[in-house]
């Protein structure tokens, strides 16, 4: 009889823990595997000679393993090119799609080198890979890369760039009109092709009210601004007129102004610039000596005594903005090697940031 009474009282049990067995395997999380994409073409150490007469032609067809996130899902893969080098620190990008191939021109490839700092008429040796994205909260997937070396020819290069019409442009130089939407004088440019726009302005005003532009002129789709009325928010407004003027204060002062149409963010720091190094008084890298801004040649200059030894340029006599030379070719980058100064002597040294690329120039008296 206690057994007759103790059997249902076991089943229930079981059920008991069959049931809470089932609701702890429905509760496990699901753990994705992901499977990259991978290069197929080209080859691993194809090599390419560029040139302009064939700048238009295909330099190759990059072909690509699609990507597995586990689940169907649309599929943005990004083309990358870099010296193999700096390992994708920075990387040129050579194209969007939805696709596994990609037809690239050589005219694009050379493009993507020479904003790399690759010389003209030189081989490089770079490295290409292809990117996965699904969404910003699921993590990116990268291919192997693939080595390859690839001479680029000399090319003028027509970087993308915004217009930048504004209050300021009529102070900063008599010559020109403010709001004025086709100074190529005025413009910010996107080095790499990357939705990313940097350059340097002199705003003269307290507070300066100024816009972006996709093109040289007034349209409702192109022109850029602050979405919020006090026109200091951070954030763009892309189309629609751009809603409000951006406002820049702080001024009078030489700016450095980003603008990241990816993200739709802007970003300013007003500048003075200085020169540093085992060259510079008191020779031990231990402060900079300023420079002078002249705003008509838009170049900052100083001339004094140097000794052998190095130099570089920094802004705000700190380092989170600074300028070297990594390539010998003065052209500058950002957080570059030292720039080589071989003798004793007066020098007049001269900064140009106006340009997509920045430069300067050393000359002995």
């Amino acid at each position: 009889m206690n057994k007759q009474k103790i059997y249902p009282f076991l089943l229930l049990i079981s059920g008991l823990s069959f049931l809470v067995s089932c609701e702890k395997e429905v509760r496990e999380p699901v753990v994705g595997v992901y499977t990259a994409p991978g290069l197929t073409a080209p080859a691993d150490g194809s090599s390419y000679i560029l040139t302009d007469s064939t700048e238009d032609n295909v330099m190759a067809t990059f072909t690509w393993s699609p990507a597995d996130f586990g689940f169907q899902a649309a599929v943005s893969y990004t083309l990358e090119l870099d010296l193999a080098a700096d390992n994708f620190a920075n990387p040129a990008i050579l194209g969007i799609t939805n696709a596994t191939s990609m037809d690239v021109l050589e005219g694009k490839v050379n493009n993507a080198l020479l904003t790399l700092n690759a010389f003209p008429g030189e081989a490089a040796n770079v490295q290409v890979r292809v990117t996965a994205a699904i969404h910003k909260d699921v993590d990116t997937l990268y291919s192997e890369p693939v080595s390859m070396s690839i001479t680029p020819f000399e090319k003028v290069i027509n970087y993308p760039k915004l217009y930048v019409p504004g209050s300021y442009q009529d102070d900063w130089n008599p010559a020109w009109g403010e709001w004025d939407p086709a100074n190529t004088n005025t413009v910010i440019y996107s080095v790499k092709d990357n939705g990313i726009y940097e350059g340097y302005l002199w705003f003269s005003q307290d507070t300066t009210e100024l816009k972006l532009l996709k093109v040289p002129a007034w349209e409702q789709d192109n022109t850029i601004g602050d979405p919020d009325p006090s026109g200091m928010s951070g954030t763009l407004k892309i189309g629609d007129w751009g809603g409000n003027n951006i406002k820049i204060p702080g001024g009078p002062g030489y700016f450095h102004l980003v603008a990241d149409l990816n993200g739709a963010t802007y970003t300013y720091l007003k500048t003075e610039w200085g020169l540093i190094g085992s060259s510079v008084p008191p020779y031990d890298w231990s402060e900079d000596v300023n420079m002078t801004y002249d705003k008509i040649q838009n170049v900052w200059t100083i001339t004094l005594d140097l000794k052998a030894g190095d130099i570089k340029f920094r802004a705000n006599d700190g380092w989170d903005l600074n300028y070297g030379d990594d390539g010998g070719d003065r052209k500058l980058d950002a957080g570059g090697a030292n720039i080589p100064i071989a003798a004793d002597g007066n020098y007049t040294i001269t900064l140009d940031l106006s340009g997509p690329v920045y430069t300067y120039k050393i000359v002995k008296n």
